[in-house]
Order: structure tokens, then C-alpha cells, then sequence
């Protein structure tokens, strides 16, 4: 029963991306944004890995190439993530990335030498009239719809590296990439400027002015930082499939309701049918590959990644 709790805590917790996302309003560019949020997650986990794992905190002296290339694959796909977010609405922005699956298996065929079974040709079908039906092309959310798709084939890159590297499990080493991660981001602040983190937005609602750093450290903290603690702990008792089976279904379902709840953004219908069609695709190819495959950890940015 923890378990499952813990794992459903993780599904929202990725699903908020989009909400604090939005919730700066514009007040920091989207890149330095990005850097602001690996800041504070790669804090977190450096604090609460080791407890978590049960492992010290050890440098990986003889992982570092690794760690490193991780840690630019994470910071790119969440950026690229992040932008999707400013472009599009969540329902979109989680929808078109959840061809990550197919990326994956398309990547992992080609530089992994995993078989293609005929029944996957069925499933590439079924995927590409979801596509057809959700229309990545139509209305004034082109750009982002596209940024999306794209940031949905990083994410594949990444987690074909991770099962080509053995890296089935998160350990301590997640926190030092996610650390490297935050480094490679760090340029934004020059680049982009620093934004205006300590500017108050008014909530009428609530009666309450809040900093804009504060849905960037629930970005960091919340949808990343906690994502991977939990993770940690969830993979210790359920496989890494079936983890990454929930988690394909349910976090972009609950970032749409958050998205459509807290911002009002409502999707239209060709998208909740194309959506629906791409991610039981999706869902059908996970678990066809799950038994021959062993799934390395899901880092989801909406998660997502992580």
C-alpha cells in the first residue's frame, strides 16, 4: 500500500511541470528557469540520495564520462521540455512527448540491436493515427507541438544511452548528473539573464503575493528532486517496467486535469482522441517490449523527467 502511494505521489509530482511552468508568468527565461530548477533538485537529491539508497554519497571517479553525458541529456530534454511547456498547452506538450516510447524502441533497434516483432507493426500503426488524429500541425500551437515531438526523441536518446550503459538502477550517481546537469544549464544565466525571481505575483484568491522563485524551486524540488527520491525507493520493490508502464498512462492524464483545473487550458477534442490513441500505443509497446527488455529508470519532464 506505501508503495503504491509513494508511486501515485510520483505521477503528480512529475505532472506538475507544466503548472509551474506556467505559474512564473514570464518572469524568468525559460532556459535560466530550467538551470534554476536542476539547481534545486540536484540540492535535494545530493541531501537525501544517500538516505534513500543507503550508500554514502561517493564521487564517481570511475563513472564520470557517464555521469557527465547523462547530465547534458538530462539538462537538454528538461530545457527543451520547459520550452515545449511556454509554446503549447500541457495537454499538448505531454501528449506529443509520449512518442518517447517509440523513439526508444526505433533508437534501441537501431544502435542495440533489439529485434522488431511483427505484431509492432500494428502498434507503429495505431501510434501513427493517434498522431494523425491529435494534428501536431494544426492550430496556432504548431511550434511547440513540434518542440514536444522533439523533446520526446531526447528523451529516447537518453534512456537508449542508460539501457546501453547497464544503468537499470538510479543510485547516487543520478544526483551527481543531475548536479552536472544544473553546470550545463548554467550558461542561461548569461545568456538568457537571470530573469526576475524575487518578483511578487498577486493571487487575488488566495489573498497572497508570491515570489516567482517559488515555482522555481517547486519545479526543481517537487517535479524533479522528489520524482527521483521516489524512485529510488519504488524501484527497490516493483520492476522498472511496470513502473515505467504506470507512468506512460497516468502522467500525462493527470498533467491535462491539472493544466485544464488550475489554468483552465482545455484540449480540444481530435487532441483527447489522437491523445488517447498515441498513448495506449504507447502503453502496448512498453509492455511488449517490457519481458525481453529490462527498462532502465524513467526519468520523466512531466516529468519526466527524470
Amino acid at each position: 500500500m506505501r508503495t503504491l502511494l509513494l508511486l501515485a505521489l510520483i505521477t503528480v509530482s512529475e505532472a506538475t511541470i507544466g503548472v509551474f511552468v506556467k505559474l512564473t508568468d514570464g518572469r524568468i527565461p525559460v532556459q535560466t528557469l530550467s538551470f534554476y530548477a536542476l539547481a534545486f533538485a540536484a540540492l535535494f537529491l545530493l541531501a537525501v540520495m544517500p538516505a534513500a539508497t543507503g550508500r554514502r554519497l561517493a564521487w564517481p571517479r570511475g563513472n564520470l564520462r557517464d555521469t557527465l553525458l547523462i547530465g547534458a541529456l538530462i539538462a537538454t530534454q528538461i530545457s527543451v521540455f520547459n520550452l515545449a511547456m511556454t509554446l503549447t498547452p500541457i495537454a499538448n506538450a505531454v501528449i506529443f512527448w509520449s512518442v518517447a516510447p517509440f523513439f526508444t524502441f526505433i533508437f534501441s533497434a537501431l544502435f542495440l540491436g533489439e529485434r522488431a516483432k511483427r505484431s509492432y507493426v500494428w502498434i507503429f500503426g495505431l501510434a501513427l493515427v493517434g498522431l494523425a488524429v491529435a494534428n501536431p500541425l494544426e492550430g496556432g500551437y504548431m511550434v511547440g507541438n513540434l518542440v514536444a515531438l522533439g523533446d520526446g526523441a531526447i528523451y529516447a536518446a537518453m534512456i537508449t544511452y542508460m539501457r546501453h550503459e547497464g544503468k537499470t538502477e538510479p543510485g547516487n550517481d543520478i544526483a551527481w548528473s543531475m548536479l552536472a546537469a544544473a553546470l550545463f544549464a548554467a550558461p542561461a544565466l548569461l545568456l538568457a539573464g537571470p530573469g526576475a525571481p524575487l518578483a511578487r505575483i498577486a493571487y487575488p484568491a488566495l489573498g497572497l503575493e508570491l515570489p516567482v522563485l517559488l515555482w522555481a524551486a517547486g519545479l526543481g524540488i517537487v517535479s524533479t528532486g522528489f520524482a527521483y527520491f521516489g524512485i529510488s525507493i519504488v524501484l527497490k520493490r516493483l520492476s522498472a517496467n511496470l513502473y515505467a508502464l504506470v507512468d506512460i498512462i497516468v502522467s500525462p492524464v493527470v498533467a491535462s486535469l491539472l493544466g485544464f483545473l488550475i489554468l483552465s487550458e482545455t484540449p480540444s477534442t481530435r487532441l483527447l482522441f489522437g491523445g488517447a490513441l498515441l498513448l495506449g500505443a504507447g502503453f502496448w509497446l512498453s509492455r511488449a517490449t517490457a519481458a525481453a527488455t529490462p527498462a532502465p529508470l524513467a526519468v520523466h519532464p512531466c516529468q519526466q523527467q527524470a
